[in-house]
């Protein structure tokens, strides 16, 4: 056990203090770790296997595809006709311009599962808009840094991947138990940017809305039938047992394809950029993704996960208050360290803990991308706040700012979620 703590502390300072690579600083420590407690031959063994596993295996298959529906869907123009048919539905409102961003976050999460990539998207659209109609700056970057947390909780998400290949529970049940924690915290998103507007904190002036009469208003929903026709095709799919989640992806880059045709925006080049986006990004999974199941089964040999959940199964406190314990730390996690680093890294010690309290594996996974997507927006190193300073070129100390009610509006959903678990677990239930 005292290998395994070890191990863990050399890992954190290389991550935060060292700035090391997340997959690389995996891979050394796991190895070291293996070889220490085994033998240089067996290390050598397992990081080959480690490699040869995952980087041919279908798990890898499916976070390419996802990525790719991701990297597709923002390449062919979806988050400009998902923004431009809120922003009609919307603009006459006080604050409509950002109620309609948060809306079109949302709408394009249902086809990107990576937060970052929505906040960069919708911000490139959303941000000058919102500087035409005199938004205030802490108000925009707080509003399309706090939109992007949808992309990794509203399914096909990347976060939900992850914790089911580590926790080995169903993509299906994961998608499903994520869309009403999802629709709730876009719920209060807007309530928050409601509020903001009406206290004085948002906009000079309203935006001039584009369409009035209701039936131009209904045919302005046109823009997210796309969006609509992928989410059905994948998460219909996947959730009725048509397709496995590696097929659901493919579907879902087929149908993006095709309706970029049908709108006559498909073009080879923007297919090209796509496709090398989404293999940086993946290529970055998989080694991080090799690097945690190397450091997993170095924790494994060092008996440290198991000692800790059955040092918290014998507390005599509830599991709730553990959970929420658990929640704390990777809310503080967040404000240091990526959404990915952060699951590869803890899962694999704190799933045990989780399954030894007999606590749902399906609202663990949802409660911790939640308080990832915390992380996400939290100073001092949340990426979305980094990303949408360099869109709206301004400094960082103003999207802080901006951000503060929309990390209230993530607490206050997390805690719901958490006292209330069957806001999750109502529809896989159903599956």
């Amino acid at each position: 056990m005292g290998v395994g703590i070890t191990g863990f502390l050399i890992l954190l300072a290389l991550i935060l203090l060292f700035r090391f690579p997340i997959g690389f600083a995996l891979i050394l420590v796991g190895f070291a770790g293996i070889a220490v407690l085994t033998s240089l031959e067996t290390a050598l063994g397992m990081l080959g296997h480690q490699v040869l596993a995952n980087a041919a295996s279908y798990d890898m298959a499916m976070v390419a595809m996802f990525v790719f529906m991701g990297e597709l869907a923002g390449t062919m123009g979806m988050s400009e006709r998902a923004f431009a048919s809120a922003y009609r539905l919307l603009g006459r409102v006080r604050g409509g311009l950002a109620i309609a961003s948060i809306a079109a976050c949302g709408a394009f999460a249902a086809v990107c599962g990576s937060s970052p990539a929505t906040a960069a998207t919708i911000g490139g659209i959303a941000i000058p808009e919102m500087k035409k109609y005199g938004y205030k700056d802490d108000f925009i970057c707080g509003t399309v840094a706090a939109g992007g947390l949808l992309g990794i909780l509203i399914p096909p998400s990347m976060g939900f991947i992850l914790f089911g290949l580590l926790t080995e529970q169903s993509i299906a049940k994961l998608y499903v138990a994520g869309i009403l924690p999802g629709l709730l915290l876009m719920g209060f998103f807007v309530l928050v940017c409601f509020l903001v507007a009406r206290s004085g904190g948002g906009a000079e002036r309203s935006a001039t809305p584009v369409l009035t009469g209701a039936r131009e208003k209904l045919a302005s929903v046109t823009g997210l039938t796309d969006i609509l026709v992928v989410f059905l095709l994948v998460i219909g799919g996947l959730t009725l047992g048509f397709f496995s989640p590696t097929e659901a992806g493919a579907a879902g880059v087929l149908g993006i394809v095709v309706v970029a045709m049908v709108r006559r925006v498909f073009t080879w080049k923007r297919l090209w950029v796509a496709m090398l986006r989404a293999t940086a990004t993946t290529g970055m999974i998989v080694i991080i993704f090799i690097g945690a199941m190397l450091f997993t089964n170095f924790l494994a040999a060092s008996m440290l996960p198991f000692s800790l959940s059955e040092f918290f199964a014998n507390l005599s406190v509830s599991p709730l208050l553990v959970m929420a314990g658990i929640l704390l730390l990777w809310i503080v996690l967040g404000c240091a360290m990526d959404s990915i680093a952060m699951i590869m890294l803890t899962v694999p010690v704190l799933y045990p803990i989780v399954a030894a309290l007999g606590l749902d594996p399906i609202w663990f996974a949802v409660l911790g991308v939640m308080s990832i997507e915390a992380g996400l927006i939290t100073p001092p190193d949340g990426m979305n706040l980094y990303i949408v300073a360099r869109i709206a070129k301004v400094p960082l100390h103003v999207v802080f700012r901006g951000v503060i009610p929309f990390i209230l509006a993530v607490v206050v959903a997390m805690v719901l979620v958490l006292l209330f678990p069957q806001i999750a677990l109502v529809l896989p239930k159903l599956l």
